[in-house]
C-alpha cells in the first residue's frame, strides 16, 4: 500500500475507533502497558513523549509517574483521539499532560527536548517504522530512553486471523506490516539502526479475554486497527466476516466466552550518551 494511502486509512481508521477503544481494549492491554511503563522506569520531573498515544491510556500513567514537575507530551494521527485525550485531561485535571495531533515519521519537535520516548503498540501502523524510531532518537536527550511496544509472533497471536479475513474483502491489505516487528529480532535491529544503543527485549505473554463473540468481534472490527474497512461493508459482507472471524478464535472458545493468546514484544533502548544529530 502507497504510505500516503496507508496512514489515511489509519488515520480514519481509528478516527471510527476513538469511542470504543477503551472500553474494548483497555484491560485487553494493561499486560502490555505495563510492561512498557516497567521498563520505562519513570522518575519525577522528566520530560515523556508518548507516541501513538490513542486515547492516553499511558501517557496518564506516565504523568502521574514524572509529577509534579515533569511532563508527559501525548501525539497521535487521529484527531478524535486526541480529542477523547484532551477531555480525559481535563476530568484527570491531568496538568502535566497535553496531546497533539502529529505524525510520528514527522515529529514537530526540537532535537534533545525529552528524557524518555514511549510507543504503545503504535510502530505496527506506520508506513516507515524506522523513520518513526528515527525520529524518537532525535528528539532524546543524550541518554535518553525509548521504549516500544509490538504486537509479538502471529503464531502466538490467536486473533492474528483477522487480517487475512479482512483483507479477502477489500482491494488492498488494511494493515499490510502489521506482525513484522514482531517476529524474531526485527524491531530490536531497526532500534540499532536508528542509532539506539543498549537494546534489550522481552516477550510477554497474554490472554484476551471476552464474555461473548459479540465483545470478541467488537474489539477486531469497531475498536481496532481495522475499522475503516468494517465502517464500508455492507451488512452482508459483516456477518460473513463476522462468521468467519469466529471460527478462526473458536479453539480458544470457553462456553460463550473466549481466551484468546497473545504476546507483545518490548524492546528498551537508549540515546548514546555522545550522540550528536
Amino acid at each position: 500500500m502507497e504510505p500516503r494511502l496507508q496512514k489515511r486509512v489509519q488515520r480514519y481508521g481509528w478516527d471510527l475507533a476513538a469511542a470504543g477503544y477503551e472500553p474494548l481494549w483497555q484491560a485487553q492491554l494493561a499486560g502490555a502497558r505495563a510492561g512498557l511503563l516497567a521498563r520505562a522506569a519513570l522518575t519525577p520531573g522528566e520530560r515523556v513523549l508518548d507516541v501513538a498515544c490513542g486515547t492516553g491510556l499511558i501517557s496518564f500513567e506516565a504523568a502521574r509517574a514524572v509529577a509534579p514537575d515533569g511532563v508527559v507530551v501525548g501525539v497521535d494521527l487521529s484527531e478524535r483521539m486526541v480529542d477523547a485525550s484532551r477531555r480525559r485531561a481535563r476530568l484527570r485535571q491531568a496538568a502535566n499532560a497535553t496531546f497533539i495531533r502529529m505524525d510520528a515519521e514527522q515529529l514537530s519537535f526540537p532535537d534533545g527536548g525529552f528524557d524518555v520516548a514511549l510507543c504503545g503498540l503504535g510502530l505496527m501502523y506506520a508506513p516507515e517504522p524506522g523513520q518513526v524510531l528515527r525520529e524518537m532518537r532525535r528528539v532524546l536527550k543524550p541518554g535518553g530512553r525509548m521504549i516500544s511496544a509490538v504486537w509479538g509472533e502471529p503464531a502466538r497471536c490467536g486473533w492474528a486471523g483477522l487480517f487475512e479475513i479482512v483483507d479477502a474483502e477489500v482491494e488492498s491489505d488494511v494493515c499490510p506490516l502489521f506482525f513484522r516487528l514482531g517476529q524474531h529480532d526485527t524491531l530490536a535491529r531497526q532500534c540499532a539502526e536508528a542509532g539506539f544503543c543498549e537494546v534489550e527485549v522481552g516477550r510477554v505473554n497474554a490472554t484476551l479475554d471476552y464474555c461473548d463473540g459479540n465483545e470478541a468481534c467488537d474489539a477486531a472490527f469497531v475498536g481496532g486497527p481495522v475499522a475503516l474497512a468494517w465502517s464500508r461493508f455492507d451488512a452482508g459482507t459483516q456477518t460473513r466476516v463476522r462468521a468467519r472471524y469466529l471460527e478462526s478464535i473458536e479453539p480458544w472458545r470457553r462456553g460463550r466466552r473466549y481466551a484468546v493468546p497473545a504476546e507483545f514484544v518490548i524492546v528498551a533502548a537508549a540515546v548514546p550518551p555522545e550522540w550528536a544529530s
